[in-house]
């Protein structure tokens, strides 16, 4: 070999360079035997792809694969060259070749490619992922994917339940029977939510009584923030209602306070606490603990938060939320108030465009009430009177009815 004299005959960016194999799971007994079969990239004209090689041969035993790109390439390919001497011995002349070496690695699979793949294309998007994260996902994605899977089977089986459940009691009451259950209980949850209501009352005052909206020693404490309304202008409610800084129904009713002092100051306070209860309706989360301002008594306060928000846990804290059954509860208490205001008799809409409610949300919580509703016609100071609802208070009280919702869904069954 010493005595050889060699010739290099490769061109790496011209010719294909040899190909040198080796196996990654032993040696081979009968080298002569095998025949390889070499693939190479359609798109000669990319200057990386088209060096792109795939290597493939099988045995009795086993098939082997091997390329020259992706992850499973040997690091030597791109940290060395290799050369194959093929050697003449007549001459002694020796011709040196580019050479490349391709791992040899057993494909366990029988086929490369599935002759049935139906199954696995009729399989949804999130079939396919799990099948991948079983087959490489992490051990975090597979726990998950464990626990999901098991949910998912209780789901079915409670699912399973219920509607057993759900045909034994059809089956049993009727449906009929279940549509005047489930129209009672509307009627009973929002009543939850309603102040405490008199139906043995021999006055329409004594039906939602004041002491129940408002107690003595609340009513005494309004007296100093509600001085503002009994002494107001006409020119400051003029500027009031261009500011919009209280309600419309609070800045309608202001135009008419008695005059009467005694009966002026009781407006006046009514006014300005209700006023304050359409705007405590407004807010979401309380994160102050005087959220009204500091010019609102701090019985009142206490009121509102005890009555008229529901805790909730949130990051680490405990928080109080106007929730919307809360609102609902509100709605009740501005409505018993505004009847109070303005003799039992109240519009509606307005109340309802202030609280910012669905016309429908209103209808309910003002029926559960009792209240007699009808169009406001005639009236004087209002716009689009037609379109005005008015609440009325009178005996005797008038029996509840399930909601518009409620009979709506018993036409559909």
């Amino acid at each position: 070999m010493a005595a050889a004299t060699w010739r290099y005959r490769g061109d790496p960016e011209a010719d294909q360079p040899a190909v040198l194999v080796r196996f990654s799971n032993g040696r081979l007994r009968r080298p002569d035997a095998m025949r390889f079969t070499v693939y190479r990239n359609r798109d000669t004209a990319h200057p990386r792809k088209k060096h792109r090689r795939i290597l493939v041969s099988e045995t009795e035993r086993l098939s082997y694969v091997a390329n020259n790109f992706g992850s499973g390439v040997p690091k030597c390919n791109s940290l060395c060259r290799y050369f194959v001497g093929v050697l003449d011995k007549e001459s002694g002349q020796m011709e040196v070749y580019n050479a490349e070496i391709f791992n040899m690695q057993p494909l366990l699979s029988d086929n490369l490619i599935p002759d049935d793949t139906k199954e696995y294309q009729n399989k949804s998007y999130r079939e396919k992922m799990d099948l991948c994260i079983e087959a490489f996902g992490t051990s975090k994605q597979k726990r998950a994917l464990n626990s999901r899977r098991m949910n998912a089977v209780g789901n079915d089986i409670l699912n399973t339940a219920v509607t057993k459940a759900a045909a034994n009691i059809i089956d049993a009451k009727g449906i009929s029977a279940l549509i005047q259950d489930v129209a009672q209980d509307d009627v009973q949850n929002i009543s939850v939510f309603l102040p405490p209501c008199n139906e043995d009352a021999d006055k329409p005052e004594n039906v939602y009584k004041f002491e129940d909206i408002l107690s003595p020693a609340e009513y005494e404490a309004l007296r100093v923030p509600a001085a503002a309304f009994v002494n107001i202008t006409p020119e400051e409610i003029t500027k009031k209602t261009e500011d919009k800084s209280h309600c419309s129904f609070v800045l309608e009713e202001l135009k008419f306070l008695p005059d009467d002092e005694k009966r002026r100051d009781h407006k006046a306070r009514c006014l300005w606490f209700l006023d304050t209860l359409i705007k405590f309706s407004c807010l979401k989360v309380i994160k102050k603990k005087n959220p009204m301002g500091p010019e609102c008594p701090h019985i009142i306060s206490r009121k509102l938060m005890k009555n008229f928000t529901s805790l909730t846990y949130n990051d680490g804290s405990v928080q109080n939320l106007v929730s919307a059954s809360m609102k609902a509860k509100i709605t009740a208490y501005v409505i018993a108030l505004a009847l109070h205001i303005n003799n039992f008799q109240t519009d509606l809409t307005i109340l309802q465009n202030d609280m910012k409610l669905q016309e429908s949300r209103m209808m309910d919580i003002a029926k559960a009430m009792r209240l007699k509703v009808s169009k406001a016609k005639g009236l004087l100071g209002l716009e689009n009177d037609q379109n005005h609802k008015l609440g009325t208070l009178s005996l005797p009280l008038p029996v509840q009815k399930a909601s518009g919702n409620q009979r709506k869904r018993r036409k559909m069954n």
